[in-house]
């Protein structure tokens, strides 16, 4: 729950999801502000409560105590050359928007803002994201826990001491639904060629992803040992594990991770 005015200027998929985690979590909906140039997306917030709707950015930052950037990052300078004038020195700012670096954010908002850098997923639409924030200097500790409420209201927060490190959690996390998504597509699809139904198949494999998950999160033992717990010698699972193995899973998985982090830093230079 939270105690401090919050501003989400653009109210997409996103923004959505975190306004409805927030107030899920215990915020006042009169707390919460929003602007979009969609009459359609402050509709939705409407019906949640949300204290402030408009269509003007200004008149929805103006004296907020959190100004969240929910833009896509193609807009991003635009937006925030315009917001500048309502934003005030020291307002802490935080930017959802990928690949968009935190010091060109800022100057474009006339270098006043207490600015934090997030990279979120898209898993954070259920709740269940994965979000690495990174702090400019001049932060203060209250902000950094007012931020981490906000993105802590639809998933877990880490925070990376270097900018340049969001680009290793976009790799990590950011982009990583899709790599379980194609390693699931093709599980299910076997699935189905093995005589599961559908149906079954994709709640079987969705649900192990799921357990295999949390059994990760629990974090009293790592990965390669809950592998090894499963993979009984001579059984099912050892002979699954080393026909991937095989065929060099792991080369394929760090090579798919770089070409992602390379393609993080090369949009952080073609955005900012």
């Amino acid at each position: 729950m939270t105690s401090f005015s919050t501003a989400f200027i653009g109210a997409g998929n996103m923004a959505f999801s975190m306004i409805g985690g927030l107030i899920d979590a215990g915020t006042d909906p009169a707390l919460l502000r929003a602007s979009d140039r969609s009459e359609a997306q402050l509709q939705r917030l409407r019906e949640l409560g949300v204290g402030v709707l408009d269509t003007d950015n200004q008149r929805v930052a103006r004296n907020a105590d959190v100004v969240v950037l929910a833009v896509k990052p193609q807009l991003m300078r635009e937006v925030c050359e315009a917001l500048a004038p309502a934003i005030s020195p020291g307002q802490l700012v935080i930017s959802i928007a990928a690949g968009v670096g935190a010091g060109a954010i800022r100057q474009w908002l006339d270098d006043k803002p207490a600015l934090v850098r997030c990279m979120p997923n898209t898993p954070s639409l259920l709740g269940a994201g994965a979000s690495g924030l990174f702090a400019l200097a001049g932060v203060s500790d209250d902000q950094r826990k007012q931020a981490e409420m906000i993105m802590g209201a639809v998933g877990v927060v880490r925070w990376v001491s270097d900018e340049a490190q969001l680009h290793a959690v976009t790799a990590v996390s950011g982009s990583a639904p899709a790599y379980f998504f194609l390693f699931m597509e093709a599980m299910i699809a076997e699935g189905e060629r093995m005589g599961l139904d559908s149906e079954s198949v994709r709640i079987l494999c969705a649900q192990a992803c799921i357990g295999a998950g949390r059994m990760v999160a629990a974090g009293d033992v790592d990965a390669a040992e809950l592998r090894r717990r499963v993979c009984s010698p001579g059984g099912t699972t050892e002979r699954a594990v080393a026909v991937l193995r095989d065929g060099h899973l792991e080369d394929l998985v760090s090579a798919a991770m770089r070409a992602c982090y390379l393609r993080s830093e090369e949009m952080a230079g073609e955005l900012s």
